[in-house]
């Protein structure tokens, strides 16, 4: 039988040792990083015990009637662990409806976890959403590098590297990310009307709770940050969060030199490097821009889905 307990900070340690021995989490949907956007997001994290044992997580949020899975995070769906089998995950997916009709929750926006990010195979959840008539509503396009069998860079990536090295940029890990945010911040404003989702603290604080996680790579000339990329490292990814380049570095291939290193040097053990999303208005968008910029360093198509379900 599946009992459902709403997450409290009392089970803090027994979240995230799950999430750490689990088939599909990552840090991104441990305590230390969903909480700390806790005052703009209405937590609602649930956590199911099948005999009393712990067998999977929903990382969430509530929003009105809606249910969303988590609306802080780029993905949240369920994690679970490997004895979780089909059967017990279409026990879950019906339990989790008693519950939110019990509670007047009228529906379920879930963000599933993309498979690149799985330790071993977690579909169970994708079947159970078609078992319980969930509707895609949404499907954005992320751009990865299968890193055993790489596709190379395209001409103008490589002659941006090399411009780079003529041009003498220094790439190396940094800490500063008050000139990096500040950086990305006029990048945005210009070239999209937009704006970073963390500020610099916030990276700070993220990048001290997860050092081994979250890390900054930039280009430099002479102590002034050209380019920059900061990485959400996984068991098997390493993820583009940000990326930034300036007016100076477009012109001497500073990117391209950080990407090189990281692709080509840095991450060449990870299973995949994936750079993000190139989709906006709930993934009916496509920015060509940005997904060929990737494209040319070889990322291939991989989706990020949202599944709605109507109680």
């Amino acid at each position: 039988m599946i009992l459902i307990q709403k997450y409290e900070s009392a089970k803090a340690y027994e979240w995230d040792t799950f999430v750490d021995t689990s088939k599909n989490g990552t840090f991104m949907l441990k305590r230390g990083y969903m909480d700390y956007h806790a005052d703009r997001f209405e937590d609602y994290s649930l956590m199911f015990y099948n005999d009393e044992k712990l067998v999977a997580l929903l990382p969430a949020s509530i929003h009105g009637s809606e249910l969303r899975s988590h609306g802080g995070l780029t993905y949240g769906g369920f994690v679970t662990n490997l004895h979780v089998t089909v059967q017990i995950m279409l026990q879950v997916f019906e339990t989790l409806k008693e519950y939110m009709s019990q509670n007047k929750i009228k529906s379920l926006l879930y963000k599933r976890v993309p498979a690149i990010y799985y330790s071993y195979p977690s579909d169970e959840d994708l079947y159970a959403l078609f078992c319980n008539d969930a509707r895609l509503v949404r499907r954005d396009i992320s751009s990865s590098i299968y890193m055993a069998d790489k596709v190379h860079f395209t001409e103008r990536r490589r002659r941006g590297v090399k411009k780079a090295q003529k041009e003498g940029l220094e790439i190396r890990e940094s800490h500063d990310y008050k000139q990096y945010i500040a950086l990305l911040t006029q990048i945005l404003s210009k070239y999209h009307n937009a704006t970073p989702v963390h500020t610099a603290a916030e990276l700070e604080l993220l990048a001290g709770r997860f050092p081994e996680n979250i890390k900054l790579y930039a280009a430099f000339k002479e102590d002034i940050m050209l380019a920059g990329v900061v990485i959400y490292e996984t068991n098997k990814v390493a993820h583009t969060q940000y990326i930034a380049n300036s007016d100076e570095g477009r012109l001497c291939g500073a990117l391209d030199a950080v990407m090189d290193f990281l692709i080509n040097q840095c991450y060449s053990e990870k299973e995949y490097f994936d750079f993000g999303i190139s989709t906006e208005k709930e993934g009916r968008y496509l920015n060509e821009g940005l997904i060929t910029q990737k494209q040319e360093f070889g990322g291939r198509a991989v989706v990020y889905d949202f599944y709605k379900i109507e109680i």
